[in-house]
C-alpha cells in the first residue's frame, strides 16, 4: 500500500459542499478583504483559543513578525529562540533588525528548554519565543515565570499547535501567540494565512494597524505598516475547517497512539515523548533514527511518504553565517537535523494506512 505523507485532497472530499458554499458566499458578496468573513473568523478563533483578541494576517511568518514589531522589538534587541525549529521563527526576529539568541531544546519534548533560557538572558533581551513544536506545547508556565522575573515579553510560536493545551488550558488562551494557517497545518487554509491571538488589547490594535499599511482610515497612515491581510475567501474556508478541528485533532491523536504502541521497543528508533501535562495535537509525528537517511530511503521503496522537519539546523543555514555559529556550536540541534524523520500524519490517515506505516517502519529500521 502506498501511503502519502499528507493528503490534502481528502479534506476537500470530506468538506466539499461546505467549502464550495463558503467560497461562493464570498464571491457573491463582492467583498474580498477585511470584510464580514474575516471579522467572524477572528471572533470564532479567539473564542476557540480562549483569547480576548484575534487579528488575522497574511501568513504565519507575518504573524510572528508583526507581533514582534507590536512589542517594539527592533535593532539592538535580542530575542531568545529555540535552536531546533523551522527557520521562520528566526527570520521573523531578524526581519525586525533584532538578533536571535538560540537555546538548545529540552531532550524529551524537543521544545525550548527553560533551564537554558535563564543563562541566555542579557541586558539586551526583550522577548522569549518558545515554539510549540510538532503539536507539543513548550513548558510555557516555566518560561512565563522566567520572563516575569526579568521583565520580558513572551511570544509563542504556535504555528503547529492549533488546539494544543497545557495544564488544562489551550495554547493561545494566555499571553500572545502567533498561528499559521498554511494548508498543511491542523487548521489550514487554501493558501497562506496567519493570526495573532492575545490578551493585550493595545498589542492587538497595533497588529491591526501594521497589517494594513499602518492605517485605520484609508490613506491616513499612523505608523509604518505593511500589506499583510488575510483575504475573505481564506477566512471563510477557515471558518468551515474550525468546526472540524477538534474532531480532526482526535483522529490525529488516534493515529499517533497506534504508532506509539506498535512501534515501541524498536532498536535504533526513538519515539516522541509527550509531556504528561500537555495535550499534544500531533501536527507531525517525528521519530529519531541513528541511520535516518537509510530508513527514509527504505520507507520510500515500501511506498511510505516521509519528510524531514528539519534537515538543516537554522544556525547552519547560509543566511545565518553572520552569527559565526560553526559546526558543533549547537550540538543538539545539529544532531536532530541528522536524525529526525516525520511519518505520515493527518486527520485522514486510515487504519489500513497506519498499519502499512507500522509494518514498513518495522521492516526498515536497522536490526529488524
Amino acid at each position: 500500500m502506498k501511503v502519502p505523507f499528507l493528503d490534502l485532497r481528502a479534506a476537500r472530499a470530506e468538506l466539499g459542499g461546505e467549502l464550495n458554499d463558503a467560497v461562493n458566499r464570498v464571491l457573491d458578496s463582492g467583498w474580498y478583504l477585511l470584510g464580514p468573513e474575516t471579522e467572524a473568523f477572528e471572533s470564532e478563533f479567539a473564542a476557540y483559543c480562549g483569547a480576548a483578541h484575534c487579528v488575522t494576517v497574511g501568513s504565519g511568518g507575518a504573524a510572528l513578525e508583526l507581533a514582534l514589531r507590536a512589542m517594539e522589538v527592533g535593532p539592538g534587541d535580542e530575542v531568545i529562540v529555540p535552536s531546533h525549529t523551522f527557520i521562520a521563527s528566526w527570520l521573523a526576529v531578524t526581519a525586525t533588525g533584532a538578533r536571535v539568541v538560540p537555546v538548545e531544546p529540552e531532550p524529551r519534548t524537543l521544545t525550548l528548554n527553560p533551564e537554558r533560557v535563564q543563562d541566555a538572558i542579557t541586558p539586551r533581551t526583550k522577548v522569549i519565543m518558545p515554539v510549540h513544536l510538532y503539536g507539543q506545547p513548550a513548558d510555557l508556565d516555566a518560561i512565563d515565570e522566567i520572563a516575569a522575573a526579568h521583565g520580558l515579553r513572551v511570544l509563542q510560536d504556535a504555528a503547529q499547535a492549533h488546539g494544543a493545551g497545557l495544564r488544562g488550558r489551550r495554547v493561545g488562551s494566555t499571553g500572545t501567540a502567533a498561528f499559521s494557517f498554511y494548508p498543511g497545518k491542523n487548521l489550514g487554509a487554501l493558501g497562506d494565512g496567519g493570526a495573532v491571538v492575545t490578551a493585550d488589547p493595545d498589542l492587538a490594535e497595533r497588529v491591526r494597524l501594521l497589517r494594513s499599511y499602518g492605517s485605520r482610515v484609508k490613506y491616513r497612515h499612523e505608523i509604518k505598516g505593511e500589506n499583510a491581510r488575510l483575504d475573505e475567501i481564506q477566512a471563510a474556508v477557515l471558518r468551515v475547517k474550525l468546526t472540524r478541528l477538534e474532531e480532526w485533532n482526535a483522529r490525529r491523536r488516534a493515529t499517533a497512539e497506534r504508532y506509539l504502541a506498535e512501534l515501541a521497543g524498536l532498536d535504533g528508533l526513538t519515539l516522541p515523548t509527550p509531556a504528561p501535562w500537555s495535550t499534544h495535537v500531533w501536527h507531525l509525528f517525528v521519530v529519531r533514527c541513528a541511520k535516518r537517511d537509510r530508513v527514509q530511503a527504505r520507507l520510500g521503496e515500501l511506498g511510505i511518504g516521509t519528510l524531514i522537519h528539519y534537515p538543516v539546523a537554522a544556525h547552519r543555514s547560509p543566511c545565518y553565517a553572520d552569527l559565526g555559529l560553526g559546526p558543533g556550536s549547537l550540538p543538539a540541534a545539529e544532531r536532530l537535523a541528522e536524525q529526525v524523520l516525520s511519518l505520515p500524519m493527518g486527520p485522514h490517515v486510515t487504519a489500513a494506512q497506519a498499519a502499512a506505516v507500522v509494518a514498513a517502519v518495522r521492516a526498515a529500521v536497522p536490526g529488524r
